[in-house]
Order: C-alpha cells, then structure tokens, then sequence
C-alpha cells in the first residue's frame, strides 16, 4: 500500500516538475499550448516569461529560468526597471533574451501610460513651444526629436532622434521618417533646443530642413514646421520663410 502511495506521489511530483526540456512536456503542461487552450490568464508570472525567454539553458527549463529571475527580483515590475546589462548576465538569459524581456516591458509600460495621454492638437508653432519650452528650457545638451501627427494634427508621438553636446540638429532624413513611416505617421514637426540661447537658424538647420522637407514630399508625410527652442523663446522655420 505504502509503496502504491509512494508511487502515485513520485506520478504527482513528475506533473509539477517536468523534464528540463520544455518539447517533452505533456501538451496540457507548456505554456504556450496552456496560454493557447486557456487564456493568457490562466498562467502564473513565471509562465508568461518562459514564453518570452523560448529557450533554457544546460540543466535549466525556459520555465526554471522565468521563475528564477522572479525568486531574484521578486516581482514583474522590480524586474521590468532592471535595464539589459543586468537581464542578460542572469543565468539562462543572453543578450536576445534580455532585449526580448525589455521590449516587453516597454509595450508593458505604454500601455498603461496611453489612456493618460492627451493627445495635444497644433494649430500653430506656439501650440508646440507651450509643451516643449518647460521641458526644454533648461537642457544643457542639444536634442532632436520628431513630432507625429496624425490626420486631425495631433500629436500621438515624440521620439528623441538625436541627443549631443554641438550640432545633435545634424541628423540624417532616415532616422525621421523611418519612425514616421512605422507609426504611420500623417505628418511630422522637428524640433531641437539650442542650449546656447541664440535662436538664429544656423546654416545646417537649413541644410536639414531643407533635406526633410523634400524626404517628406518624396513620401508623402509633409514636415509641417522646423522649431527651434532656446529658453523661454522659440524660433520657426517656417515663419522665417527658411523652410
């Protein structure tokens, strides 16, 4: 009887601890075939992340790696702030997997911020100065960002394209519209601080306004305006004719 009893728990304890190889799992016991039969729900923490890590290392499932990194971390959001360096140097991760887990977060982390956004609408440089001026004002760098607008000229998005101490307004065409064209972007703005505090245009502001707005017209996402920030003052292109 004690050897029967011994036996159905040796049964039990193989359902709950599977081989390390995830392939040889009963159907009902991977994640992805659980995820798939029963909702995304119904997994635990450790789960989910197996799915997104695929593949474990020697002597380690996909799933001892997931719930390993929580008993580290302990939780999905102290985990979700660890940036790539510290993701990949856990065992049974790797660069692929750390890049995997933080572009995961990411989605993680707009999705929770996008119903608190207010999409802001541009009537004129002004609108843009009014939301970029008290972030902008004090920045000691010099950044590029790009604005997307979508067809009732809202901003939905802004991307940093380039970030330095001189001339980060130098900046190729393909770096602002490969995010406009992936977000499906109706339009666009650029903008730059200039830290200095002079708003005169230089002559390679008008270089790349000039290459954006024919990359623009190329593919159909006209640039709206170049606007330069420079403390509490901002300078645009287009009301300077210069664009």
């Amino acid at each position: 009887m004690n050897n029967q009893h011994e036996s159905n728990r040796s049964a039990e304890y193989a359902c709950v601890s599977p081989p390390t190889t995830i392939k040889e799992w009963r159907n009902d016991e991977r994640p992805r075939e659980r995820l798939l039969q029963r909702g995304s729900n119904a997994l635990t923490n450790a789960e989910l992340l197996a799915i997104l890590i695929k593949s474990g290392t020697r002597g380690l499932s996909a799933l001892d790696v997931g719930r390993n990194i929580l008993l580290r971390y302990g939780t999905l959001n102290e985990l979700a702030s660890r940036d790539i360096a510290e993701l990949k140097a856990f065992r049974g991760m790797g660069l692929v997997k750390a890049i995997t887990l933080a572009a995961a977060f990411e989605i993680g982390r707009r999705m929770q911020s996008e119903p608190f956004i207010k999409l802001e609408t541009v009537r004129s440089p002004q609108d843009v100065a009014n939301i970029f001026i008290p972030r902008m004002r004090g920045m000691r760098k010099e950044q590029f960002h790009v604005l997307l607008l979508n067809s009732a000229n809202k901003i939905f998005r802004e991307s940093l394209v380039s970030e330095g101490s001189l001339n980060a307004s130098i900046v190729h065409p393909r770096e602002v519209f490969r995010i406009a064209v992936i977000e499906s972007a109706a339009s666009v703005i650029v903008l730059h601080n200039h830290p200095s505090g002079n708003l005169e245009p230089s002559a390679e502001d008008v270089e790349i306004t000039r290459q954006l707005v024919e990359a623009g017209r190329i593919l159909g996402i006209p640039v709206h305006d170049h606007i330069i920030i420079a403390g509490e003052s901002f300078a645009s292109l287009r009301q300077l004719k210069k664009m």
